[in-house]
């Protein structure tokens, strides 16, 4: 596949997620979108964390490790996993490269957004009946960490 294909094949893949778990809101699900393309690094394909990096490279500096993020969002921390896992009925504690799989990225992606479970904030929050505050959705994921950028990468999603 081409870059621009597994482009095109990951936005189909958390379009499809989002319908799934009734994400209908178009502007939910471009925010969705762009946060996938900004935490894969624009691949819309599930990374590891610092994947430019090796895997020593990562067990030396990474406190979390082997709980690193994966994924089309970075989920961290043995918590995380063992949470995710549990929802998705598989051991991703034993087994943390299953969040690089596209359809359990998609799941963890869509549904940690949905409901708040990456940091208590979720999708409805920043939605109103007229509007969706891209800048301000940026907490559901990191605080305020490249707010405006993932809302341009939203806004483009929309035309």
């Amino acid at each position: 596949m081409t870059k621009k294909e597994i482009h095109e094949e990951g936005v189909r893949i958390i379009r499809e997620e989002c319908i799934v778990q009734g994400v209908v809101n178009e502007s939910q699900i471009c925010y969705v979108l762009a946060t996938a393309e900004w935490e894969t690094n624009h691949t819309m394909y599930p990374v590891k964390e610092a994947y430019w990096v090796s895997e020593s490279w990562r067990k030396r500096h990474l406190r979390y490790y082997p709980y690193f993020g994966r994924g089309f969002v970075q989920i961290t921390w043995k918590e995380n996993y063992e949470k995710f896992g549990k929802i998705l009925g598989i051991d991703l504690a034993i087994h943390p490269d299953l969040a690089l799989f596209p359809k359990y990225a998609a799941f963890i992606l869509v549904y940690g957004m949905k409901h708040g479970t990456f940091t208590g904030k979720k999708l409805d929050d920043y939605t109103s009946k007229f509007d969706f505050d891209f800048v301000g959705a940026r907490h559901i994921i990191n605080g305020k960490d490249k707010a405006h950028t993932i809302a341009s990468i939203a806004k483009e999603f929309l035309l």
